[in-house]
């Protein structure tokens, strides 16, 4: 991912929400500025800022002085938004594979090593940071910034925390995911909407039917 153009913001506001969607940040926890500012290595100034883009997107709730706090998941709204999901991640998955540099193709390839040894290790957390970033990668490539802002508010609000607890899941991800970069390789553009929409649609259906079962 290429991240010399980004602000200082937007670099810290990157880093906290790979670690909401990791679970580092669990739901309902509270975000204290001085103490990210600390682990970061930075001003409480970039920290700030960053809170306030996140709770645009929805991924924190209340900037004000008093702290913010990583938002709730809403069951009821989340079937909508795995259908805008689909949707929205399809139009970058088809800009970025017309884009995708053999560079980043090898950042892809290295990011699914990541996955596969990680899910092999039965390592949950390092799945998730893993699956960000290859998600992230791959539609940054897109060019697209106001999609992938609009991706990056469904993502705020979809239970990948949950999901990644589901028996085997992350194997599942990992076996998905090479579907996708396998597609993303031949630059088979159908291959790699079908993989991507079995990818969104499989751990939802999963996570629905045990959390409803």
């Amino acid at each position: 991912m290429d991240l010399r153009h980004q602000t200082k913001e937007e670099r810290v506001a990157d880093y906290l929400r790979e670690g909401i969607i990791s679970g580092r940040f669990p739901r309902g926890s509270k975000l204290k500025q001085a103490e990210l500012a600390e682990m970061i290595g930075t001003s409480i100034t970039p920290v700030r800022e960053a809170i306030k883009l996140l709770e645009a997107e929805g991924f924190v709730l209340g900037s004000s002085h008093r702290g913010a706090v990583v938002a709730p998941f809403d069951m009821n709204a989340t079937e909508e938004i795995v259908d805008l999901r689909v949707t929205l991640e399809s139009k970058l998955a088809l800009a970025a594979i017309r884009r995708l540099t053999p560079e980043t193709i090898r950042e892809l390839r290295e990011l699914q090593g990541e996955i596969e040894t990680a899910a092999a290790k039965g390592d949950r957390d390092a799945v998730r940071v893993v699956n960000y970033r290859f998600h992230e990668t791959i539609y940054m490539a897109a060019d697209l910034p106001e999609t992938l802002r609009f991706v990056r508010i469904l993502w705020a609000r979809y239970p990948f925390d949950l999901i990644n607890k589901l028996e085997n899941r992350i194997e599942r991800a990992s076996s998905e995911h090479r579907e996708m970069l396998a597609a993303i390789i031949a630059r088979d553009e159908a291959a790699l909407l079908s993989a991507l929409r079995v990818h969104i649609r499989a751990g939802w259906d999963e996570f629905k039917a045990e959390y409803t079962g």
